[in-house]
């Protein structure tokens, strides 16, 4: 079966590709195709990240295990798409450059029985909207109350802050202030 996404890049103007994928393709060969019909050049690191019906991220899914210990965390290349997507889950989100945030909305368009011979997939098969200089700039929010840490900072004085006392004295530390 052929898996088509819409891929659509998080940006003020409508920028967006349709990739044609076979469903036991990776993740991987999908963030490849992404990579290749935006024109990023492939060297920064990316994740996919697990999303609901209104696009709130859930688990991630990095092209790396990062984990500590080698193969506990699995990675873009261990799921094939059809493990994560399918015509009830049709929504994951994409980051590449995780200091410019490229952030692109991935859904699942339509699933096709056939597979045309004329193909090589993955396929780019329509391209819409010119990739802008710069990626969006996030607002990043915290959860409950914004200023509930202007409350807390209000009500810390200097020796709070001050790990050491006001004297900057180690001698109570067990270790001399030089002690390299």
């Amino acid at each position: 079966m052929v898996y088509k996404f819409r891929v659509i890049l998080d940006a003020e103007e409508d920028v967006f590709r349709d990739i044609a994928i076979l469903e036991n393709d990776t993740l991987e060969d999908l963030h490849n195709a992404i990579v290749n019909a935006f024109g990023f050049d492939g060297m920064e690191v990316a994740s996919f990240y697990t999303c609901d019906d209104t696009w709130n991220q859930e688990d991630e899914i990095p092209m790396f295990d990062t984990g500590d210990i080698p193969g506990e965390n699995k990675i873009m290349s261990d799921y094939q798409l059809n493990d994560i997507l399918n015509e009830e889950n049709t929504k994951i989100i994409y980051v590449y450059d995780f200091i410019n945030m490229w952030t692109f909305l991935v859904e699942l368009a339509a699933v096709e029985d056939t597979v045309d011979q004329g193909l090589i997939y993955p396929s780019l098969l329509f391209s819409h909207g010119e990739m802008p200089a710069e990626a969006l700039e996030k607002q990043f929010e915290a959860d409950g109350d914004e200023n509930a840490y202007n409350e807390f900072e209000d009500e810390l004085d200097e020796d709070d802050l001050d790990a050491f006392g006001s004297d900057d004295s180690f001698e109570d530390y067990g270790f001399e202030e030089n002690w390299n």
